[in-house]
């Protein structure tokens, strides 16, 4: 692969990165701590997440436990995950919040089937970007230093490889976390 198309292979890692982060949030009907990577309290007047005010915990497979290091963090908390697009209740003891996962009914998987397929689609869609600009970019410089056309056309060849195999990830995240939420 050429230097010159390194750029564009970490933007192509970044969004897959992105993706595998997006997945990690999605909930498979068990508990998964990632949830609230997302979420933010107000500490004091600094938004910061829930991780760094409060011990975060899976003591069963379906619950998450969250034990603020201050009393006067729980309503904070409880209102942040309130506000949030969890879908989840939070139960409040005055100390511990605990989040308590339903099972997840056959449409549920069904609908965020739909929603990871699409939240594939959109980074490969992104991917093509990347590769839409490094084949300009490439179009662009060739024409400036006097690079050969077909050392520009094997360059383009090589963006057109590096988005086939960044595609082929993206479909198999898209694939290995349908069959984690389709499994009952």
């Amino acid at each position: 692969m050429d230097s010159r198309l390194n750029p564009f292979q970490d933007k192509m890692e970044k969004t897959l990165n992105n993706l595998e982060e997006e997945y990690a949030g999605i909930r498979a009907g068990r508990a998964n701590p990632h949830i609230l990577d997302k979420l933010r309290v107000d500490y004091y007047g600094t938004p910061s997440p829930i991780q760094s005010v409060a011990n975060v915990s899976v003591p069963e497979p379906r619950m998450i436990q969250i034990q603020p290091w201050e009393a006067s963090m729980v309503k904070e908390i409880e209102k942040a995950i309130n506000c949030s697009d969890i879908g989840i209740n939070p139960t409040n003891d005055g100390k511990l919040i605990r989040l308590v996962f339903p099972e997840l009914t056959e449409e549920r998987r069904k609908d965020l089937a739909k929603d990871i397929k699409k939240k594939g689609e959109e980074a490969k869609v992104a991917v093509r970007n990347i590769r839409r600009d490094a084949i300009d970019s490439i179009n662009k410089t060739g024409k400036e230093e006097g690079i050969s056309e077909d050392e520009i056309k094997g360059l383009e060849d090589d963006a057109q490889k590096l988005t086939d195999k960044f595609v082929a990830k993206v479909d198999a995240a898209v694939d290995a976390k349908c069959k984690e939420i389709l499994t009952v």
